[in-house]
């Protein structure tokens, strides 16, 4: 190799080196770019939401179903064989319509007797008073007839004789007597005219009992006998007594709801309710109409009722229902999502993100909450951000690349 070749190849080496030197010996701070992905892959992200302001309020979904507002069966107040029943299942009747008629022989000559133990006893009266008449007119005879032989006695010794006077006195007192025995018979014989137009009035009372009348308004939903019949009396104690029929008032129904004992002591009247009618696909809304203030022993819950209009006919008793029960409501409160509360105990805490994207530990002082937020009376103002899902990531004075989720759509925390 010549000496030219020798210059020229020590050159390129030369030249080499010297580019390999350049390059291995640029500092981090020449390449900004690179620098900056490898520090911001550095930094963990994190979703947060803002504090914002919404409608809060606490429900409850149970399943009730309707019942009649009333629902009765109707019985027979005496016994007696049916002799016609005017009703049939699925008939309409009004309140006092007569349903049927019983056939009850004895009780009709019942009647008759009391009616004639009445008329006798109203004779009975008549003759005291008469007695009665007589023995104070046969006193007022005897009185004035001793009163006169008193004075004629007492204005001149011996005019009259002393057992006259005597004899006259003793017949004042018997006419006496016997006018006070008349005034008794007469109050015992009214007595017995009372007993007697009593006992009138009761099998009076027990004939009107054979037209059985329909108690309300309603349905009948059952019959239990046909004519001919024989009934037993609804009050006889001895006997299973058969109803006539059962009646149910639809055109009025009541929601049954079990309120578990944990929230029972919220109900009040008038709360509102939203009912979904599962057979008819049809949501309706009501109000508590009643509760029963006591927990049943065995189911601990409190039984709760809900009235409802239906004299449309829309609805049928028995159909079931789910039922949203309005506990309690607030109206544009500051509220964060449930998921980024930690609870110990009574002490609520949040990580807060401040301006600088730097984590805050802070604690909160919370309110109503419902299935997806909770309100902040304390701690957060509105607009702030705060880190919701897994807390156990992050910890105060950290930086986080925040991306908000509070409106649905992620926003990273340079878009803020």
């Amino acid at each position: 190799m010549t000496r030219k070749n020798l210059i020229v190849s020590a050159g390129v080496l030369l030249a080499g080196s010297l580019l390999i030197w350049i390059w291995l010996g640029r500092g981090p701070t020449e390449t900004p770019g690179i620098h900056r992905v490898d520090a911001d892959a550095d930094i963990p992200p994190a979703a947060v939401a803002r504090v914002d302001r919404h409608n809060l309020g606490t429900t409850l979904s149970i399943a009730g179903e309707f019942k009649p507002f009333q629902d009765v069966d109707v019985h027979a107040k005496v016994a007696g064989y049916i002799r016609q029943i005017y009703v049939d299942v699925g008939d309409r009747v009004k309140k006092g319509q007569t349903i049927a008629v019983l056939e009850v022989p004895e009780l009709a000559a019942q009647l008759t007797g009391a009616d004639a133990g009445v008329r006798a006893s109203q004779e009975q009266v008549r003759k005291a008073q008469g007695d009665l008449q007589r023995a104070k007119s046969s006193h007022a005879a005897a009185h004035s007839a001793y009163t006169r032989l008193k004075q004629a006695a007492d204005s001149r010794a011996g005019l009259v004789a002393q057992q006259e006077v005597d004899d006259s006195e003793a017949k004042d007192l018997e006419t006496e007597g016997q006018a006070a025995s008349a005034e008794a018979e007469i109050a015992a014989a009214k007595q017995q005219l009372e007993i007697a137009q009593a006992n009138q009035k009761q099998y009076a009372a027990m004939a009107g009992y054979t037209r059985i009348v329909a108690p309300f308004a309603g349905v009948i939903t059952n019959r239990y006998a046909d004519t001919g019949a024989l009934i037993a009396a609804g009050t006889s104690s001895s006997t299973q007594a058969i109803p006539v029929v059962r009646l149910a008032e639809t055109s009025k129904l009541r929601l049954v709801l079990p309120v578990p004992e944990s929230v029972a002591g919220q109900i009040h009247l008038g709360d509102p309710v939203k009912v979904q009618v599962q057979a008819l696909d049809q949501e309706i809304e009501g109000r508590v109409s009643r509760f029963a203030d006591s927990l049943d022993r065995q189911t601990r819950t409190m039984e709760t009722e809900i009235d409802f209009d239906n004299r449309a006919g829309r609805l049928i008793p028995g159909m079931y229902t789910e039922t949203r029960l309005s506990l309690r409501e607030k109206k544009n409160v500051l509220t964060i999502p449930l998921e980024a509360i930690s609870r110990n105990g009574e002490v609520a805490t949040v990580l807060a993100v401040n301006a600088d994207n730097i984590v805050e530990e802070r604690n909160v002082r919370l309110g109503l909450e419902d299935s997806t937020r909770v309100e902040v009376l304390s701690g957060l103002s509105e607009g702030e951000r705060v880190i919701i899902g897994n807390r156990s990531e992050y910890h105060s004075g950290e930086k986080i690349q925040p991306k908000d989720v509070s409106g649905g759509a992620a926003r990273t925390g340079s878009e803020r």
